[in-house]
């Protein structure tokens, strides 16, 4: 009980104090993380989070449902465009984000010997997605150009969905038995992506459709509307489980299934990770808090030396070779390149490698390291935004009025 009520007078306190807190660099996640840590001080607290562990993966697994079909839902089809003056995002997702995979990996290995390629898989692919609300103050200020801010919001909007696959897959690699890769790897994509897939067509476009059409008729109240939309994918989640497949990838597909009936569904999705939406995220960086500082003691050096690597050779490096060509300035790579947060898409992923139950020799290591990366940049880019925002635009003043960063 008392758990809970430091958590909602926390979210109370920063409701109050919310447009304050936006103007310096006490960011939300730093204060829920923060707060999470100085709770664990209370041992009782901390034993009934304990006792309820498979709640909280279970809200942890919802809210990443949620979360994903609400930012495939709200990145307009347009936005990935191949022309050539807004295909930024499409290089991030695609070169940029199999280079972060393969190169967390190596470095994973190269900083934990005993780790073998797919538990090194495992960690790199939960880390490769970044944090949008991380990020918010960077996607929302005027002085960074709409592209850049477009290209990273649209980025955290759709790796944490691609990355579902690649961890999956290094799951279902590092715990074959007898089978052999090749049937290890057919299993796991015909059943979970392929199943999950066809359930996330299925109920994102006739959800839609009717939608649109209870809209058109007027059988729906306007208020409800939100309602309405959040249920797809948690029918999701509930067809994925019956069949066996990836509630993850349903959500996400379903996220883009539901825009070819219902146009408004960008707006709605919106709307929700603006309001609800965000009472998930405080939950999960509480409770990350309390996962923090009960395992401090275990933090070992390479746990750190991963962390860096991951925030910065393992991200700016793809991020500068994903964008050659592109025309954008030295600083413009740079700013993209370090601000890429890892948050809530790695904390969730990492809560549901772990209830896999693989028992696999490197777990630990996994673990820490996930845990030490994701805490660092929580501070790290949160206590850096706004600096960096005015040092970056400092630096692209001296550009012309048509360099790529000014492009439409």
């Amino acid at each position: 009980m008392i758990f809970l009520v430091i958590f909602v007078l926390t979210v109370f306190i920063y409701s109050l104090l919310s447009r304050r807190l936006e103007t310096t660099v006490i960011t939300a996640p730093i204060l829920f993380t923060l707060t999470g840590i100085a709770l664990y001080r209370l041992p009782p607290v901390f034993s009934d989070t304990e006792l309820k562990r498979q709640g909280f993966l279970l809200v942890a697994e919802i809210g990443l449902v949620m979360t994903l079909f609400t930012d495939a839902a709200r990145i307009s089809l347009s936005s990935l465009s191949l022309s050539s003056n807004r295909n930024l995002p499409i290089r991030l997702l695609t070169s940029g984000m199999l280079m972060t995979i393969v190169l967390g990996g190596l470095g994973a290995m190269w900083i934990f010997p005993t780790l073998s390629w797919q538990e090194a898989g495992i960690l790199s692919a939960i880390l490769a997605p970044t944090d949008a609300g991380l990020g918010m103050v960077i996607v929302n200020s005027p002085l960074v150009p709409m592209r850049i801010r477009q290209a990273l919001n649209v980025e955290a909007g759709l790796n944490d969905g691609l990355s579902v696959p690649f961890l999956m897959c290094f799951i279902a690699l590092a715990l074959q038995t007898n089978a052999g890769a090749v049937d290890v790897l057919s299993g796991f994509i015909g059943e979970q992506i392929g199943y999950g897939s066809l359930i996330g067509i299925g109920v994102g476009a006739s959800g839609g459709w009717l939608l649109s059409l209870a809209t058109r008729k007027q059988w729906m109240s306007e208020s409800l509307q939100q309602m309405g939309l959040v249920t797809i994918p948690l029918l999701c989640a509930l067809a994925s489980e019956a069949a066996g497949a990836s509630m993850f990838i349903a959500g996400y597909v379903a996220g883009f299934a539901v825009q070819l009936g219902f146009a408004e569904a960008g707006r709605h999705s919106v709307e929700f990770t603006e309001t609800w939406g965000q009472l998930f995220n405080f939950f999960v960086f509480f409770l990350f808090g309390l996962l923090v500082a009960r395992s401090w003691s275990h933090f070992a050096w390479p746990h750190f030396y991963y962390a860096v690597f991951s925030l910065t050779l393992a991200r700016i490096l793809p991020v500068g070779l994903a964008l050659l060509g592109s025309g954008l300035s030295r600083a413009s790579l740079l700013f993209m390149g370090w601000f890429g947060p890892r948050g809530l898409a790695s904390i969730v992923l990492g809560l549901v490698y772990l209830e896999t139950q693989a028992d696999l020799p490197g777990e630990g290591s996994i673990k820490l390291a996930l845990m030490m990366t994701v805490i660092i940049s929580i501070f790290s880019h949160g206590l850096s935004a706004l600096p960096g925002i005015n040092y970056y635009a400092k630096r692209i003043e001296r550009l012309k009025a048509d360099a790529a960063e000014f492009q439409r």
